[in-house]
């Protein structure tokens, strides 16, 4: 997870020591999941924006390069324990804007990010400035449905889960309409009747 800067930061340290017993196995599948659509090759180069604990770091796959950005200090050190033993770069910074160079990724893994930083449509337009032409992302979090309409309740909800460090009430669609050549391959459901939902996204060449 990663987050700009306020309050969102002093949240995120409480969770730190906590995060992996509290969603490391409930989030399990869909993590799994989304790294599973990626098809990850040896040799290839993975961007892992809002890395958190680095819970996604023993599910993926050998031979492969991984570049995490992490902007909360306490739980980029958890991260750093699961990092042993593999090609793995730990970064602390803001994944809306980590100035690494265009193109430097064959795949991208948004696990739990786009509904926690402070503007998911950043996070995730700079995640794929990051991709190379022909590269792919995977995408699992929680969104509110298109055709859902943004109710008084739905607002009050997201007002409580705001104070916990994420929106609920964030559309896929808002998230990806400022990045260009994005091709949605694979939608499916995962948790709490399809909120939660993993999504495969290539990145096609004009």
């Amino acid at each position: 997870m990663s987050q700009a800067s306020g309050p969102s930061q002093r949240v995120y340290n409480l969770w730190a020591p906590v995060y992996d017993l509290v969603f490391g196995a409930l989030m399990g599948r869909g993590r799994r999941r989304a790294i599973a659509l990626l098809d990850l090759q040896p040799g290839e180069r993975l961007f892992v924006p809002g890395i958190g604990t680095g819970l996604d770091l023993p599910n993926l796959p050998p031979g492969i390069e991984v570049t995490g950005v992490e902007i909360n200090p306490a739980m980029l050190a958890k991260a750093r324990k699961k990092a042993h033993g593999a090609s793995v770069a730990l970064i602390r910074g803001d994944a809306q804007r980590t100035g690494l160079p265009d193109g430097s990724f064959d795949a991208a893994l948004f696990n739990l990010i786009l509904s926690v930083v402070p503007d998911g449509a950043a996070a995730f337009r700079e995640g794929w400035r990051l991709l190379r032409a022909g590269g792919r992302a995977a995408i699992f979090d929680k969104f509110l449905p298109e055709q859902a309409s943004l109710t008084r309740g739905r607002r009050l909800i997201g007002w409580f889960a705001a104070r916990v460090g994420t929106d609920v009430n964030r559309r896929l669609a808002d998230v990806l309409a400022e990045a260009r050549d994005v091709h949605i391959t694979h939608d499916e459901p995962d948790l709490f009747g399809g909120q939660y939902r993993v999504f495969r996204l290539e990145k096609r060449a004009e």
